[in-house]
Parts: structure tokens; C-alpha cells; sequence
């Protein structure tokens, strides 16, 4: 069986250095701040303003004034700060932001990815996304590989309207992990209950396995 949601942001969780500052996107990405060891001080970044997020709160702790840009409540560690939206973009423009975590639509061969809009349906913007694949010195997805009808969403080319242009650097999906290079997809590590060719068999654009294959762990 694929990876669940948690799984996912589990595996993330580990791409996450003592001392980096993370933004963390809507979706599967808000898990990862759930998965943080107590050893490491981290601080999330949430682009509505605060610097020093922390996990879900608890039905006792709930503020219904602090919120991340996904509008869910969070909490906030000690030593986080609060600021206003000019400054929060001015931080992740900046190239201040160590790895921001985002969901997809789609991610392509060449590390483009479309994660905003479906044509056809009513939308409100881009929002931050487009400023967080631009300024973050690294950018990892987080995804389901295929959609609903199975069709794989690594595609060679992206369908959907772009977010950013060749700006991804790893994907972490619920079938395994995947680096983008110049040759395309590189497979590093692949689901427990999968096989590698599974894998392959899912992956439209052009996929590689990486000479020290493994199997995820979560």
C-alpha cells in the first residue's frame, strides 16, 4: 500500500536540519511541524506573519486568533515572533526561508510545478506560492502520486497552469522520494509495500533509480 498523509510529513520531518526556518504550505505540509523531534529547534515560518509555529493545538489550546495561511489555528513555540504579511514575503523574497514544503497538482521531469489552479474552476489567486518556489533555497513537494483515476500527476511535461519554472528539488510522495535532476526524476527511496518498478509504472516522466535505492522509512 501507498504511504498515508501522516506518513508522508513523517518522511518530510526528516529533511529538516536543527536551526532551519520552514515554510510550510496547506495540506500534507501543515503535518510535518507535527513530526519534529524535541532535539531540534526549527522554525516555522507561516506567510500571514509568524515565525515560530508550532503543532496543532490541542481542543484546550486553541487561539482562535492564531492562525497559519491556511486559516487553521496553531500554536507557537517560545521565542516566536509576529509580523505583517509585507514582511513575512519580504523574508521568503529574501532568500531568508532554509526549505519551503508545498503540495501539487503536478510536478514535471524538469522541476516545474503546477499546484494553484485547475481550469475551469472558480479560484482566488495564486497566493504565496509562487514567491515560496522563487526564494526558498530548497523546495520539497509533498503529494499523492497518481490522482483519483490513477493517471500519474509526475508528468513529463505539467498540464495544468504553472507556479513556478524548474524550482523543485525533491518530492515526497506516497509511493516514495524522488529528486528532480537534469536527466529528470531520480528514485531514492520507495514506499515499504512497493516495489521500485511499481513505482516506475506510475511515473509518467522519465525516472531513473539512484544507485543506493532504499526503502522509505517513517
Amino acid at each position: 500500500m501507498p504511504l498515508n498523509r501522516d506518513q508522508i510529513a513523517q518522511r518530510i520531518a526528516q529533511e529538516i536540519e536543527d536551526g532551519f526556518v520552514v515554510n510550510l504550505g496547506i495540506g500534507i505540509p501543515t503535518l510535518v511541524a507535527n513530526f519534529i523531534p524535541k532535539t531540534k529547534s526549527v522554525m516555522f515560518q507561516s506567510e500571514n506573519g509568524l515565525l515560530g509555529m508550532g503543532p496543532f493545538p490541542l481542543e484546550t489550546e486553541v487561539d482562535p486568533d492564531l492562525i497559519n495561511a491556511g486559516k487553521q489555528t496553531v500554536t507557537a513555540v517560545p521565542g516566536a515572533s509576529y509580523f505583517s504579511s509585507a514582511d513575512s514575503f519580504a523574508m521568503i523574497r529574501g532568500g531568508h526561508v532554509d526549505l519551503t514544503v508545498l503540495g501539487a497538482m503536478e510536478v514535471d521531469q524538469d522541476g516545474s510545478i503546477a499546484n494553484w489552479m485547475v481550469p475551469g474552476k472558480m479560484v482566488k489567486g495564486m497566493g504565496g506560492a509562487m514567491d515560496l518556489v522563487a526564494g526558498a533555497r530548497r523546495v520539497i513537494v509533498a503529494m499523492q502520486h497518481t490522482d483519483k483515476e490513477g493517471n500519474s500527476k509526475l508528468r513529463t511535461r505539467c498540464t495544468l497552469p504553472l507556479t513556478g519554472l524548474r524550482c523543485i528539488h525533491r518530492i515526497v510522495s506516497d509511493f516514495g522520494v524522488l529528486d528532480v535532476t537534469p536527466q529528470g526524476f531520480v528514485l531514492r527511496e520507495f514506499a515499504p509495500d512497493l516495489t521500485p518498478e511499481a513505482v516506475c509504472r506510475a511515473t509518467e516522466g522519465r525516472v531513473q533509480l539512484a544507485p543506493d535505492l532504499k526503502k522509505m522509512t517513517v
